[in-house]
C-alpha cells in the first residue's frame, strides 16, 4: 500500500530522538565517569611536565658544573705545567749564590781576569737558564719590609735610611712566574733616631695635656 506525501506528513513523529538516534547521529553526551577520566588525565599531564622542567633544570645544573669542572683542570694542568721543575729549581739556586759569592770574593782577591771572566759566565748562563722557565731575582735592597718577600735575619742601627727598609741583601729572593719561590735574607734597618723623636713628640703632647 503507497502512502501519499499528505499520509507522510500527519503521521510524522514528533518525539524527540532516542539514544539510539543521538548515538547514530554522533552525539556523545558525557558522562560523570569520562569527566573523571579528563581530570586525571590533565593531572598527569601537568604532573609530567613538572617533572620534565625539573629534570631539564637540573641538567642545565649539570652542564654548568661540567664547563666548571673543565675549567679547572685546564687551570691546573697549564699551573702544573708552569711549576713542574719547581723542586729542581730549589736545587739549583745554592748554586747561583755559590756562584754570585764566588764572583764577589774573586773581585776583592783580584782574582786572575780569565778565571773570573769564566765564572761570570757560568752565573749569566745559569741565570738566563733559570729565566728561560719565568725564573727571576727579587730585587729587595731600599724596598720596605715585606714579610710576604723577606726574611729578616737581623737589625743595623742606620739613621740615615727610613726605619724598617731592607739594608743588606745576605741571599736573594726569587720569584717563579710572579709567584713566591724563596724569600731573600736580609738585614733590616732600625732608626733609633726616629724613634727617639716620636717618644719626645709623645712626652710633649702628655705634658700639654
Amino acid at each position: 500500500m503507497r502512502r501519499s506525501k499528505s499520509d507522510f506528513f500527519t503521521n510524522g513523529s514528533d518525539d524527540p530522538p532516542s539514544q539510539e538516534e543521538k548515538t547514530a547521529a554522533g552525539v556523545s553526551p558525557q558522562s560523570p565517569e569520562s569527566s573523571g577520566e579528563v581530570a586525571e588525565l590533565r593531572r598527569k599531564l601537568e604532573e609530567k611536565t613538572r617533572e620534565a622542567e625539573e629534570n631539564y633544570a637540573r641538567l642545565l645544573r649539570l652542564a654548568a658544573d661540567m664547563e666548571n669542572l673543565k675549567k679547572r683542570q685546564e687551570r691546573e694542568r697549564a699551573e702544573l705545567l708552569q711549576f713542574a721543575n719547581e723542586h729542581l729549581v730549589k736545587e739549583l739556586l745554592p748554586v747561583v749564590d755559590n756562584l754570585e759569592r764566588a764572583v764577589e770574593h774573586g773581585r776583592q782577591l783580584e782574582a786572575p781576569q780569565a778565571l773570573l771572566e769564566g765564572i761570570e759566565m757560568v752565573h749569566q748562563g745559569f741565570i738566563k737558564a733559570l729565566d728561560r722557565y719565568g725564573v727571576t731575582a727579587h730585587d729587595s735592597l731600599g724596598q720596605q719590609f715585606d714579610p710576604a718577600y723577606h726574611n729578616a735575619m737581623m737589625q743595623e742601627e742606620a739613621p740615615d735610611v727610613p726605619d724598617g727598609s731592607v739594608i743588606k741583601e745576605l741571599q736573594k729572593g726569587y720569584l717563579m712566574h710572579q709567584r713566591l719561590l724563596r724569600p731573600a735574607m736580609v738585614v733590616v734597618a732600625r732608626n733609633t733616631q726616629n724613634e727617639t723623636t716620636s717618644g719626645q713628640n709623645d712626652s710633649t703632647v702628655q705634658e700639654e695635656k
